[in-house]
């Protein structure tokens, strides 16, 4: 039996074997710049200075890992973080069902037009608007709802750009997840006397779970890492989020590498729970659609 298995074995091609050899090698080159952080945040920074990163360790411990939570004040920037991404997410979500649900359940002349304008947004640069932005935070005045009395300097001013940048990506996203949905389940609603809220609530919505979750993945990763408005529109130190705690463990005058990179390593911790508890969802909403003739 194990002769005959070997004879019927169809014969390894060359094509495959260099498809693989480039898929190990790709993957490997990904994951090179993340195995060496964390062989350098294992490392005593004193041992690295003498020795130099390219040696064979004496010592390998957690201590950087421990003193970069300790000296960057982590949890106070996760709860930074925590409370920008959360709402930026949801409300995110929320608004862009909704202009997703108008423009794909219901046909007037303005429709691509609208999905059009939000989809534009992603196309604009932040770059270009960071000073006309700037001045408009400082204007907006918010006594009593923000800290510091003003739309700058807030977690609800980085809550608010968020949802207007992200907002028009998952619109047009979920508006063509909407449209492969059957039109005879609100049209059905519709003769029942639904009314148009009942039918994107309690209908359409939670058919759009899982392109709802990858979404929601992707947003919850693109907020937390983002770095750049976090720059622009908070200048306390204590209202940044957790992407700037890392600048506290650089010196004026010296930097441990070793201990960065542990800081970085902590930093990166949330988005992988996030993605590990939605990857079915994650997976299961990148894949729709693909099987579809």
């Amino acid at each position: 039996m194990s002769t005959l298995a070997l004879k019927k074995r169809p014969p390894v091609r060359p094509a495959r074997v260099l498809l693989h050899t480039f898929l190990v090698v790709t993957s490997l080159a990904w994951l090179a710049p993340l195995l060496w952080a964390v062989y350098a945040a294992l490392r005593p920074y004193s041992e690295t200075s003498n020795k130099g990163y390219v040696s064979w360790p004496d010592k390998l411990n957690f201590d950087n890992f421990t003193n970069a939570f300790e000296q960057s004040d982590m949890m106070h920037y996760f709860g930074n973080t925590l409370l920008i991404a959360v709402p930026a997410v949801l409300v995110t979500l929320l608004l862009s069902s909704m202009v997703a649900f108008y423009v794909s359940r219901f046909d007037f002349r303005l429709n691509i037009f609208l999905l059009l304008v939000f989809t534009a947004g992603n196309l604009l640069p932040q770059q270009v608007i960071i000073t006309p932005l700037y001045r408009l935070y400082l204007l907006i005045d918010l006594p009593g709802i923000t800290t510091s009395g003003k739309l700058y300097d807030s977690a609800l001013g980085l809550v608010l750009i968020h949802v207007a940048f992200q907002s028009g990506f998952c619109a047009f996203v979920l508006s063509n997840y909407m449209r492969m949905l059957p039109h005879e389940l609100t049209e059905a609603a519709l003769v029942d006397g639904a009314s148009v809220w009942r039918m994107y609530w309690q209908i359409v919505l939670p058919l759009c779970k899982p392109a709802m979750a990858a979404l929601a993945t992707l947003l919850s990763i693109w907020i937390y890492n983002d770095f750049f408005w976090a720059i622009v529109l908070i200048s306390t130190g204590e209202n940044m989020p957790i992407t700037s705690a890392l600048n506290n463990l650089s010196g004026q005058y010296f930097t441990d590498p070793n201990l960065v990179a542990a800081g970085a390593l902590l930093t990166a911790i949330p988005t992988l729970i996030v993605y590990f508890v939605l990857q079915r969802q994650f997976v299961s909403g990148l894949t729709l659609g693909a099987n579809k003739g």
